[in-house]
C-alpha cells in the first residue's frame, strides 16, 4: 500500500507541475510576476498544499520559478527548457541534422572571423586526436566540433551547441539502431580547420556545410533505402 500511495503522490505532483508549466507557457503570468500563494494554487489545482510545494520546488530547480524568502515565488522564465529537450528528442534524424548543419555553418563563419592563437592550437590538437582515434572514439569528433564552436567566443552559442550535440547523438542512436554511420572524413575536417586558420569566413561556412552534407545523405539512405541518396558505404560521418 505504501508503494501505491507513493505512486499516487508522484502522479499528483507531476500533474501539478504540468498544469503550472502550461500556465507559464500560456502567459498566465509574466516574467517577474509573483504567482499565487500555495493555498490559492492548491484550491485552483484541486490538490493539497504539500503537492503544490513539491511542484513549485521542481519548477524552481528547472529555472522557471524563483522563491524569495518572505516575499513569495516569482516567475523567472516562461521558456521551458524541458519542453525544448522533449521536442528535440522527438524530432526526426533528418530534422536534427539540418539544424546541426545550420548551427555549425554559422559557428564556422564566426570562428574564422574571431579565432585567436589559443583557438587555433585547440583546433589543431583536436584534429590530431581525431586522426589518431578516428571511429574508435566518438568523443574525439565531438571535441573537434566543440573546438570550432568555442572559437566563436559566443557564450550563448557554446552552451546551446553543447546541449544540442548530446541530443543529436541520442536521436541518431535511436533512429539508426545498429546501422553504423561510415568513417570520419578527416580531410573534410582538415579543410575546415584550414579555412578557419586563414580567416576565410565564406570558405569556413562552405566547408562546414560540405562536411555535414554526406552524413545527412547517409542518414537519409539508411532511413529510406529507396530514396536514392548516398548509401552507407558512400559517405562519411562528421
Amino acid at each position: 500500500m505504501a508503494a501505491l500511495r507513493a505512486a499516487g503522490r508522484t502522479s499528483l505532483v507531476d500533474s501539478a507541475v504540468e498544469q503550472l508549466r502550461a500556465q507559464l507557457a500560456g502567459g498566465e503570468w509574466s516574467v517577474g510576476d509573483r504567482i499565487p500563494t500555495e493555498h490559492e494554487l492548491a484550491e485552483q489545482l484541486g490538490v493539497g498544499r504539500n503537492t503544490v510545494r513539491e511542484a513549485i520546488r521542481v519548477l524552481v530547480h528547472a529555472g522557471l520559478l524563483e522563491s524569495r524568502q518572505g516575499n513569495g515565488t516569482f516567475v523567472r522564465s516562461t521558456a521551458d527548457p524541458a519542453a525544448v529537450l522533449h521536442g528535440v528528442r522527438h524530432a526526426g534524424a533528418r530534422d536534427v541534422l539540418e539544424l546541426r548543419t545550420a548551427l555549425e555553418a554559422e559557428a564556422a563563419r564566426l570562428a574564422a572571423e574571431r579565432r585567436d592563437t589559443h583557438d587555433l592550437l585547440r583546433l589543431r590538437a583536436a584534429l590530431t586526436t581525431l586522426r589518431e582515434e578516428g571511429d574508435r572514439d566518438a568523443d574525439a569528433d565531438l571535441a573537434f566540433h566543440l573546438a570550432v564552436v568555442g572559437a566563436t567566443h559566443n557564450a550563448a552559442f557554446i552552451e546551446v551547441y553543447r546541449f544540442f550535440s548530446t541530443q543529436v547523438h541520442e536521436v541518431l542512436v535511436e533512429a539508426l539502431g545498429d546501422r553504423a554511420m561510415p568513417p570520419v572524413d578527416i580531410d573534410a575536417h582538415e579543410a575546415l580547420v584550414a579555412a578557419v586558420e586563414a580567416g576565410e569566413a565564406d570558405a569556413a561556412e562552405r566547408q562546414a556545410r560540405e562536411l555535414l552534407r554526406i552524413p545527412a545523405e547517409t542518414v537519409a539512405a539508411l532511413l529510406d533505402p529507396g530514396s536514392g541518396a548516398a548509401g552507407a558505404d558512400g559517405g562519411a560521418r562528421s
